[in-house]
């Protein structure tokens, strides 16, 4: 599709500012985005950076970010509706996913079900995950914590 054609199909209702808010393929980098989380308790200690998020970039049906633990830092234990995954990137820790426990540290891979509750705790050595959801936005899901 042109955007001559998108600005001539009045048809759909297509807006030209609509045009730059299309999925489309993009690069982030970690680095660039704002630091959310960390200071409050109901959370945890935990700090994330969301890479992807149709909210913030030209994306849809996918939140990926990286969050970051202290030393000790933890996640607390909650539940949403959509699926999730972690992936270890540095340090390590424990994830438990209803009451199960199952260490996280670089290169393992962690599926989390749909309305599971689950928490991390980053051991001694903090912890670094990257994490996502099947959802075209970080604020559509609808954290419970316990």
């Amino acid at each position: 599709m042109h955007i001559s054609d998108v600005l001539e199909d009045t048809q759909q209702g297509i807006l030209a500012t609509d045009f730059c808010r299309l999925p489309r393929g993009f690069a982030e980098h970690v680095d660039h985005q704002a630091v959310e989380g960390g200071t409050d308790p109901v959370y945890g200690s935990v700090e994330w950076r969301t890479l992807i998020c149709a909210n913030k970039t030209p994306s849809s049906g996918l939140v990926f970010g990286v969050a970051n633990f202290p030393p000790g830092g933890c996640l607390n234990r909650h539940r949403h509706a959509p699926a999730e995954f972690y992936f270890g990137l540095t340090g390590s820790g424990i994830v438990t996913i209803e009451g199960e426990q199952l260490r996280i540290e670089p290169g393992v891979a962690i599926y989390i079900p749909p309305n599971a509750e689950h928490g991390v705790v980053a051991n001694a050595d903090g912890l670094s995950i990257a994490y996502g959801f099947p959802s075209d936005t970080f604020d559509a899901i609808d954290y419970e914590f316990a």
